[in-house]
């Protein structure tokens, strides 16, 4: 994993009531993940953390995480959340990873509830497999705020990619997981097992409602037309620029649209071995009687 400090990550002894984000970045998946830093008391959050994944030998390993442990030990930072914006279809979590070195809460939205339930189904899980998101530490409910430290922060309910899509607002910032991505590249699929076009369209209006200046920090960036990555917008620049809710798109028109798109679409590479592990909290199931741990393959049902 890639740490992109820049000017994103700043001294977390500055005095400031505006969180310090450095930002990591897994290439494998292109996903950003997030240390958000209270300048005042050293407290943090890591929002949207990957563990890798070696598809064809079903292997794992941590150097992503083991960046994330490095940077926070340099800086005796005190992790205080470990927050999965939803349930990722194309990463594997390492929040139960990061938890182990560094301490703190595993934390997502309540409507896991949903998902745990979908999925459970999908991949006909028994009775070892508890379905009341007790995998967790915490359950974020909509509108619900909370401290990092002595920042002020606040998760909202953005359902629509998934039903348990949460973004977070911490100051004049909000990790807006993958219900936006840059303007260039509008919005997040919503054909996934509980996703909606409609709810997704009403969620980033949310988000868009909020102040023109606050900074948008999505989860995912693919590039588009030779540009480099970038991790970080605003709501001004997604009013006005964004292809697929910008300007005076409406609901119909974005919901003809994002079915259209998402149609055309394949299925995320790691979705199968990343829900069975994210839905329970970036935990893996429970090792069978040969002491070997065991991923299904469901023919046929995503």
């Amino acid at each position: 994993m890639e740490t992109l400090l820049g000017a994103a990550a700043e001294s977390c002894e500055t005095i400031s009531t505006e969180p310090n984000v450095a930002v990591f970045f897994d290439q494998v998946s292109n996903t950003f993940s997030y240390v958000v830093c209270d300048p005042q008391s050293q407290a943090c959050a890591i929002i949207d953390s990957v563990l890798d994944f070696d598809y064809p030998s079903a292997s794992i390993s941590y150097s992503g995480a083991d960046t994330i442990i490095e940077y926070i030990m340099d800086r005796d930072l005190k992790v205080e959340w470990h927050i999965e914006t939803h349930v990722h279809a194309d990463h594997l979590s390492a929040g139960p990873y990061l938890q182990k070195h560094l301490g703190g809460k595993l934390a997502i939205g309540e409507h896991i509830l949903t998902v745990q339930e979908t999925f459970s189904k999908i991949f006909n899980e028994g009775t070892d497999f508890q379905r009341n998101a007790s995998q967790f530490d915490h359950l974020f409910k909509d509108g619900e705020t909370y401290t990092i430290g002595k920042l002020q922060a606040k998760a909202i309910h953005t359902p629509g990619h998934t039903p348990a899509c949460m973004a977070h607002i911490i100051g004049k910032s909000a990790f807006v997981g993958d219900t936006l991505f840059m303007p260039d590249s509008g919005t997040a699929r919503a054909d996934f097992p509980g996703g909606s076009a409609k709810a997704l369209y009403q969620s980033a209006q949310k988000i868009l409602k909020l102040s023109p200046d606050t900074k948008l920090y999505i989860c995912h960036d693919y590039g588009g037309e030779g540009r480099e990555l970038h991790h970080q917008t605003t709501v001004a620049e997604q009013r006005q620029h964004n292809v697929h809710v910008g300007k005076a798109v409406t609901e119909n028109q974005f919901v003809a649209l994002r079915e259209k798109r998402d149609n055309s679409l394949s299925t995320p590479r790691l979705m199968i071995p990343a829900i069975q592990v994210n839905m329970r909290a970036g935990h893996f199931p429970k090792a069978q009687d040969n002491g070997m741990v065991y991923l299904k393959l469901p023919i046929n049902s995503l």
